[in-house]
């Protein structure tokens, strides 16, 4: 085993830095080494070439029918966690969920990302599939906050996983000037699951329970991702018929060392360092509160200092070659300042959102505007139908245009706009309509900002850093939701037992507890009432916190989104192998066969060295 360890692990790399063939001058200017394409890039190469237009659109049917399944579980099944927890007695620990839940995203992300990198994106993508199925039977059956909280872990990496890989396909299979527009094609099910989504909650806590809610998507889910499975596996058969799949690396290395490669492949150590310099820094902050002793307490103290050290040694773990041959998170593409601009954008981003949409707005929302189930549930979605409106015309505009920068621009300032607008109009006693439009101006700006701000982080690398750099930009949105949630969280909870201390009448005192931790049982007080004034004012002001720390996250990425490079889409070479959408004016067919030849030459090659 130690003779395998020193064989395949950090001391003798097959990271090592590489040309890319093909790439074209921007790559060279742009601060990014590349490394060498691992096994799963090879096959996804190969298999791009096997396509045909029709096995093309089946496939990006079967997006489409996934996206919709997934679209529609998110928009029903965030409805029943209020339920869920107050079931257990906890809705206060929503935030604690919702980080752990964040951080899970963040976490994930990267080794999914490997995972089709190293095995293939049809393995990938099964993988992802099973996570989901696993959290939601977990989601199901729970009977405790613990369990719930365990299934959310496996949610959550399927979900995810999904996510990212649906993107990645994108990326694969789109060039430069057409993909913001298949970009948003995962996001387009929500024009319409955005409003049948409450209606399907509310009909499903109205006929059965949450629990039902939940376990419907084990069935649905698998069944609507067949057709891209379909043809995945389809076009890998024919990859492997006309010899183009690279060799099989348990034949090449044995078990043994296939699994000690993968180790390292993966990144294991440093996706525990990762984990716990998340999960220890920002699950204490919603914690602290309740805790014994409060903030002094020894426990919470030691998670903070050790998730510190990790957080302090995961750089320079993942920038040692020795260490990380093959790092979780590809910081050497962070060197580009179009790169490193659009990860913060997304930090920053996303710390807005989730410090003023996700997880109290819809709490607020039925108790202290005393909107319905229905109305309260719409009125959250409205971000998601404005955002996913505005990314859908801006990737049409950018594939006429060649251009991204002017919108991210643009939806900088509108975003930060928004939650200006939002600090004044969100409050007690205001109507329907104001804090409708509020949600609109910023999912204007979120739809301005988000896909073209990726697009721009993925035209900056060669295609072998496609996977990683959507990798990078996705979990940083997953670490601005993360840390989003851990501020509202550490505001909600400090802040909000006080205020109801502080106004409750003496007489409602006694409840206080039950009414911050059940926000049904604090909607269940009369209308007008001393009791429900108290509790709607606690809300209020507690929410006015939440939006101040929202509108500052948003104010740095109107000036990150000038240091993004304004790259011409239409110029330069693409990075994408294979028959893909778009192909930029060239000869598809004849570059295919061109690419074959030149993966039948490096196979002949290889084995006259190996000979």
């Amino acid at each position: 085993m130690v003779s395998l360890f020193s064989k395949f692990g950090p001391n003798k790399s097959e990271a090592t830095e590489v040309a890319v063939d093909g790439k074209d001058e921007r790559y060279e200017t742009s601060s990014i080494e590349s490394a060498e394409k691992q096994t799963g890039v090879q096959k996804v190469e190969a298999i791009a070439l096997t396509w045909s237009k029709t096995s093309l659109w089946v496939a990006y049917a079967g997006i489409l029918l996934m996206a919709t399944s997934t679209s529609l579980e998110a928009q029903t099944t965030y409805l029943y966690s209020s339920y869920a927890l107050s079931g257990f007695g906890f809705h206060s620990l929503l935030s604690t969920i919702s980080i752990v839940t964040g951080v899970m995203y963040a976490v994930v992300k990267p080794p999914m990302a490997k995972i089709a990198d190293v095995f293939g994106r049809f393995e990938a993508f099964v993988f992802a599939i099973l996570l989901f199925v696993i959290g939601y039977i977990m989601l199901a059956a729970s009977n405790s906050v613990q369990t719930y909280a365990g299934a959310q872990v496996f949610y959550a990496a399927g979900s995810t996983g999904l996510l990212i890989l649906q993107q990645v396909f994108v990326a694969d299979t789109t060039d430069l000037l057409n993909r913001a527009l298949f970009s948003s094609l995962p996001d387009l099910p929500f024009l319409w699951t955005v409003w049948a989504g409450p209606e399907v909650g509310a009909a499903v806590l109205k006929g059965t329970t949450w629990r039902w809610g939940y376990g419907m998507w084990a069935i649905i889910l698998p069944v609507c991702s067949l057709p891209l499975l379909g043809a995945l596996f389809a076009n890998m058969l024919k990859a492997k018929k006309k010899g183009l799949l690279p060799p099989s690396k348990i034949k090449e290395h044995g078990i043994g060392g296939f699994l000690v490669k993968t180790f390292w492949d993966l990144d294991v150590i440093g996706m525990l360092l990762f984990t716990a310099a998340l999960c220890l820094i920002l699950i204490p902050l919603t914690l602290g509160a309740g805790a014994t002793g409060k903030w002094k307490n020894p426990s919470l103290i030691a998670m903070m200092v050790v998730g510190g050290v990790c957080l302090i040694a995961f750089p320079f773990f993942e920038m040692s070659k020795k260490l990380a041959p093959s790092p979780l998170l590809s910081l050497r593409l962070l060197k580009n300042r179009t790169v490193l601009a659009g990860t913060l954008i997304a930090v920053f981003y996303f710390m807005a959102f989730y410090q003023s949409v996700f997880p109290y707005f819809y709490s607020y929302l039925v108790v202290a505007n005393e909107q319905s189930v229905v109305s309260a549930g719409r009125i959250v979605l409205t971000f998601s139908f404005t955002s996913t409106v505005s990314s859908i015309i801006i990737s049409f505009i950018i594939k006429w245009t060649g251009h991204y920068k002017y919108f991210v621009c643009a939806g900088g300032l509108i975003y930060m706009l928004g939650f200006g607008l939002m600090l004044r109009y969100r409050v007690e006693g205001s109507s329907r309509a104001q804090i409708v439009i509020n949600q609109v101006l910023v999912g204007l700006g979120g739809g301005f900002l988000n896909v073209p701000a990726q697009l721009g982080v993925q035209s900056v690398v060669p295609h072998q850093d496609v996977a990683a750099a959507t990798a990078l930009f996705l979990t940083a949105i997953s670490v601005g939701q993360a840390i989003g949630s851990a501020i509202c969280g550490a505001i909600w909870t400090n802040t909000l037992p006080q205020k109801l201390n502080q106004y409750l009448p003496e007489e409602v005192k006694v409840n206080a507890s039950l009414i911050y931790s059940d926000f049904t049982h604090a909607s269940s007080y009369l209308s007008g009432s001393k009791a429900r004034i108290a509790i709607n004012r606690s809300y209020q002001e507690t929410m006015r916190l939440m939006l101040i720390g929202a509108l500052v996250s948003a104010v740095p990425i109107v000036f990150l989104t000038f240091f993004m490079e304004n790259v011409d889409l239409k110029a330069g070479q693409q990075n994408t192998k294979g028959r893909v959408f778009g192909s930029s004016g060239s000869d598809a067919d004849e570059r295919v066969a061109q690419e074959e030849s030149a993966i039948h030459e490096r196979k002949q090659s290889e084995a006259g060295i190996k000979a």
